[in-house]
């Protein structure tokens, strides 16, 4: 009798082995890699000198997930308009009920050509579709209007950014506790936020414009915090958005002398 009985006729062992299937198999999971460390090596989305000197990438990080806090949505929208500009491609605005008007955000770079408004009534139908383009190597950026999320839903969102190259941005509204609370518990409120795995996490609100008149629009001003940041420290500015110029300006003392300031990047309007 052998000591160790044949496998029955049946089993899978004796199935010949799909070579074309794995092959392709193989071929796609490099291909991911590869866009993953490309995109680890890629530019970082410029803000402004000023706060891009205070990031550890050197501005916004691609292949990365970034929450944005709206302690005014308007103000919020414009951020992240913006940022998504600045990453030179095809967007998408993900939310149940996308409300985002492209001839407002073209007042922060967006051009409505780039833009793709996706509507997706359920969270979890949002959050597959996020996690889907922010895969897509087609897909510059992608930001996803959302209440509330969980540490694996976000997690599984940074991976996917950091495979596909994409900037991804996860829009949520404030806290009205923290709204109220003052501006000199910026670091504490920062510090003892729950834990996210984005990135970086802000909060964005809105200044008055100072346009001068009763009427005039005036250039968008927004107070600027940085609650938690990989790598970084929390900061805060009061920032001003020039359309004209396409450039964010930080007001006060934070930019450098000429002499030690580097070099301006141009971004494309």
């Amino acid at each position: 009798m052998p000591l160790y009985p044949a496998p029955p006729p049946e089993s899978p062992f004796d199935q010949p082995l799909d070579r074309p299937a794995v092959l392709a198999a193989l071929q796609a999971r490099i291909r991911r890699l590869e866009r993953g460390g490309a995109a680890a090596e890629a530019a970082p989305i410029p803000l402004c000198d000023a706060i891009d000197r205070h990031l550890p990438a050197g501005g916004l990080a691609r292949a990365g997930l970034h929450e944005v806090m709206a302690a005014e949505p308007g103000a919020a929208a414009g951020f992240c308009a913006m940022a998504l500009a600045r990453t030179e491609g095809t967007v998408l605005w993900i939310a149940a009920e996308p409300d985002a008007w492209p001839p407002g955000l073209s007042r922060f770079g967006l051009s409505a050509a780039n833009l793709v408004l996706v509507q997706a009534r359920r969270p979890a139908d949002a959050l597959w579709a996020m996690e889907e383009a922010l895969r897509c190597p087609g897909v510059a950026g992608a930001l996803l209007v959302q209440a509330e999320i969980d540490m694996t839903a976000a997690r599984r969102l940074q991976l996917a950014a950091e495979a596909g190259g994409a900037l991804g941005l996860l829009l949520r509204p404030d806290a009205a506790a923290e709204e109220a609370a003052p501006a000199d518990t910026l670091r504490a409120r920062g510090s003892g936020q729950a834990a996210s795995a984005a990135l970086t996490r802000w909060r964005v609100g809105a200044l008055g414009s100072g346009g001068g008149g009763r009427h005039a629009l005036g250039d968008p001003r927004w107070q600027l915090e940085l609650l938690r940041c990989r790598g970084g420290q929390p900061r805060e500015w009061q920032v001003t958005w020039q359309p004209a110029a396409g450039c964010l300006t930080v007001e006060g003392a934070e930019d450098a002398a000429p002499e030690s300031r580097p070099a301006r990047r141009r971004v494309p309007r």
